[in-house]
């Protein structure tokens, strides 16, 4: 994924659910979309043009989080902060890479990860 054609484009969306099981078997049933599970509480989809996961949480879902990759992140969490977006999470490693999540001017929030 290091290729430079994917650096700042969005590349992944997370949606917080309550139930893993529940939302595997509808949008495995809706949609044909398959799986891969990060333990209980994380799966990942593909649809066959897009991936992203779903991750539980207590209480309503919340919106989505849109994930961009960057071959360089510690340029990009510098470039966000000069732009004049706030850093919520620090860098931190997941299974696959790592990443960190920042709000835009306007409270979006959204996410940067690198797979090096």
């Amino acid at each position: 994924m290091s290729n430079a054609e994917h650096d700042r484009r969005i590349d992944y969306i997370e949606f917080s659910v309550p139930s893993i099981p529940a939302v595997k078997r509808f949008y495995g049933k809706a949609l044909g979309w398959s799986f891969e599970d990060y333990g209980p509480d994380y799966t990942s989809f593909a649809d066959g043009r897009l991936s992203g996961g779903f991750q539980t949480a207590k209480g309503p879902g919340s919106g989505p989080l849109v994930v961009i990759y960057a071959v360089d992140l510690e340029a990009m969490e510098q470039r966000i902060r000069e732009a004049g977006g706030t850093i919520v999470r620090s860098i931190f490693s997941f299974p696959g890479g790592r990443r960190f999540h920042f709000t835009d001017p306007a409270g979006h929030e959204l996410a940067v990860w690198s797979d090096k």
